[in-house]
């Protein structure tokens, strides 16, 4: 949920790229180290940061001000924890502002602070109550990814009910009706972000298990060895 140039008050604008601030900048040291570390790891991570950009690219009209669009950023928490997600994400929609017009300069901190801080770690959250509830790589996956969708639109939510709050009702009646109106696009995202993220994961499984194994998302394969 891309909120457009200008469309926020300066004084929220600059609160929320004060609070998003120190999440990109540790997420700014986790890449320098997981790429120092695991030189191997810069094409995974470029993949993860392109995804995020493709499927968030997906923009559809929805509460003035804003739009609906799937997130990914899901993916890149799952496999390389949130703090890398907090730069990718906010790098995504530097460029997104920058080249599709897409969110704002002067949104840029809300923004971030809702796909690339909020989302991920909700998301990454998520997938790891489920994964230990369940056992299954899969459903952590779409459980996670579809939280990491929900919450970044709740979050957008809030933020434009703190910015705009109802004459009547105050903040929690614009909040209410930001998340009525994200609902019937935002909601079914999600769930569609989450099976795809299980294709995606699939995919991944097959070609990229030994990276997949380094980041501890797959447990290694027994060995021939160790079987005898």
């Amino acid at each position: 949920m891309h909120i457009a140039e200008g469309f926020l008050p300066p004084a929220h604008a600059i609160g929320w790229t004060i609070a998003a601030a120190p999440f990109v900048v540790h997420g700014a040291r986790a890449v320098v180290k997981e790429v120092r570390e695991n030189p191997e790891s810069t094409l995974l991570l470029g993949a993860a940061g392109a995804f995020t950009f493709v499927l968030s690219a997906i923009k559809l009209p929805s509460v003035t001000g804003s739009s609906s669009h799937p997130t990914g950023t899901g993916v890149g928490a799952i496999l390389f924890r949130p703090p890398v997600m907090a730069l990718l994400g906010t790098v995504v929609l530097l460029f997104q502002a920058l080249l599709l017009a897409h969110g704002g300069l002067t949104t840029l901190g809300a923004n971030a602070f809702s796909m690339a801080v909020v989302g991920p770690w909700a998301g990454y959250g998520t997938y790891r109550l489920a994964r230990r509830a369940s056992g299954n790589l899969l459903v952590g996956v779409f459980a996670g990814m579809m939280i990491a969708d929900l919450s970044t639109y709740v979050t957008t939510s809030l933020q434009l009910a703190l910015a705009f709050p109802d004459a009547e009702s105050g903040f929690l009646g614009a909040a209410v009706k930001f998340l009525g109106v994200f609902a019937v696009t935002q909601v079914p995202l999600a769930v569609a972000e989450g099976f795809l993220g299980v294709l995606l994961f699939r995919v991944l499984t097959v070609n990229a298990r030994p990276e997949l194994e380094r980041l501890g998302v797959l447990r290694p394969q027994p060995t021939d060895e160790a079987t005898r």
